[in-house]
């Protein structure tokens, strides 16, 4: 009745190291890598150890792309004649302790409110369900949620303002019509739950003229006068559509539980089936080199991975569900919003939010917010988020705002600063040993990770520290 949907697993978390060999080519006179030889690991990958646990990496892997937010390293690993003859690249990836699983349901006449279920032990979510005729069905917190967060490629076609940047992906608002809701009944058992209505009798999709909204439209004779929303003209009583004269095929993740917290180095073995080349017109000889080249590890222990939820931490957290609503309430509540933007559509680096500041110009209205944002390039230095980057922002951020809330998205101002010391260094130590580890002291201080929008610096740290 409160909306909280409990887990019965938790899945472990680690991050992956992957390594590959590329050779190298001279362009001009200087050797640089082939990245003709870049291999290509599809996402939802699978990554085992000796021991049998299974793990997914979330991203796909793609050695020959490198941007601030997927950096790929880049090391001389072996020279021939002074000059290289093999590179090494270095990515990183995210995991969870899953394996996909795959069944079909099939239908005939449609059922309003049809539910099917899925019995198996550590169910962690449905990753997908596509019909025979390839349309897809999303996942909704409740059926009659119609919009929908979907994304469709950076390209020049989907985004004429597209400018070679790093975000991969343009987040969209859509109305779905297939759409579904899950609960657990059992800790053995997800239901899920299709709408009401039948597919040949679609009321989702009639989208009225914002000039003539009330006219031809029997359920709304008796409502010329309200004002409508020129972006909302969805009414609808059917809670989506229900499956009809179709096979569904649904992916949905396993696994997770205390036994996939495993240690460090010991997750070594990823699918071949998985791995390709970006290129096709390869030496056979030194493709089947770079392939068996690659390796991938995890360098830290997987952690996270916890068995069901107790009656207590369900209660609990049931409660903490109804207080929140699922909405941005505080102006804290917004930054963290901001900053958990799923990567596909931008990172948003550092944020801050305030009320703006009153000029003599300007009336009061305290529900305005200023949402200050920063970026990172690929040199990852801080740098102003662009265009694109704004609008998925914009865009996510719609979901959780309130009605009345106006949320003002601005670039933060970059000042580049340096610091100015004399040190006296005791006879018995080396000068430049200790002015080095000045330097070094100071650069940790003020690295990037460790510091926010608007946060102050305080003279009296740095008398302390150096």
């Amino acid at each position: 009745m409160f909306g909280y949907k409990p887990k019965v697993t938790g899945a472990a978390q680690t991050d992956f190291t992957f390594y590959q060999q590329i050779p190298s080519k001279i362009s001009g006179s200087t050797a640089i890598p082939d990245y003709d030889y870049a291999l290509k690991i599809d996402e939802n990958a699978v990554i085992t150890s000796q021991n049998g646990a299974s793990f997914l990496i979330q991203d796909k892997v793609d050695f020959a792309v490198s941007s601030s937010q997927d950096p790929t390293t880049i090391s001389v690993y072996q020279i021939a004649s002074n000059s290289p003859q093999y590179y090494l690249l270095t990515k990183t990836r995210k995991a969870i302790s899953a394996e996909i699983k795959t069944l079909d349901f099939t239908f005939t006449n449609p059922i309003p409110f049809n539910t099917i279920n899925i019995t198996e032990a550590n169910i962690i979510k449905i990753l997908d369900i596509t019909d025979s005729d390839g349309n897809k069905w999303y996942e909704v917190d409740h059926l009659g949620q119609e919009m929908v967060l979907d994304s469709i490629k950076n390209t020049n076609i989907n985004d004429p303002n597209y400018s070679n940047s790093d975000i991969p992906y343009l987040l969209r608002l859509k109305k779905a019509a297939r759409r579904f809701a899950t609960r657990f009944t059992s800790l053995t058992n997800l239901q899920i739950q299709f709408g009401s209505g039948n597919p040949e009798n679609i009321t989702e999709e009639i989208t009225p003229n914002a000039d003539n909204v009330g006219i031809g439209l029997p359920f709304e004779k008796d409502k010329l006068t309200v004002a409508y929303s020129p972006v909302n003209f969805l009414y609808t009583g059917t809670y989506g559509i229900a499956p009809s004269n179709t096979t569904l095929t649904v992916r949905y993740l396993v696994g997770g539980g205390v036994s996939s917290n495993v240690p460090a180095n010991t997750l070594n073995n990823v699918s071949k089936n998985s791995i390709k080349f970006s290129s096709t017109f390869l030496n056979p000889t030194t493709a089947n080199y770079v392939f068996n080249s690659l390796t991938v590890s995890n360098l830290i222990a997987a952690s996270g991975g916890t068995g069901p939820e107790s009656l207590e931490q369900i209660r609990q957290n049931s409660l903490a569900l109804v207080a929140s609503q699922k909405r941005s309430v505080t102006a804290e509540d917004y930054l963290i919003r901001a900053l958990s933007m799923p990567s596909d559509y931008g990172t948003i680096s550092k944020a801050y939010i305030e009320q703006p500041k009153l000029t003599d110009n300007q009336v009061s209205t305290i529900e305005t917010l200023n949402l200050f944002v920063l970026s990172l390039n690929s040199l990852g230095y801080l740098d102003y988020a662009n265009i694109t980057l704004k609008d998925n922002l914009r865009t996510y951020m719609s979901q959780y705002r309130m009605i009345g809330d106006n949320i003002e998205i601005r670039d933060a101002f970059i000042i580049n600063i340096g610091i100015d010391f004399e040190i006296i260094v005791l006879p018995e130590y080396n000068n430049s040993e200790v002015l080095l580890a000045c330097i070094t002291a100071l650069q940790n201080y003020f690295r990037l990770d460790n510091w926010q929008i608007n946060q102050p610096i305080f003279l009296r740290d740095l008398y302390i520290l150096l």
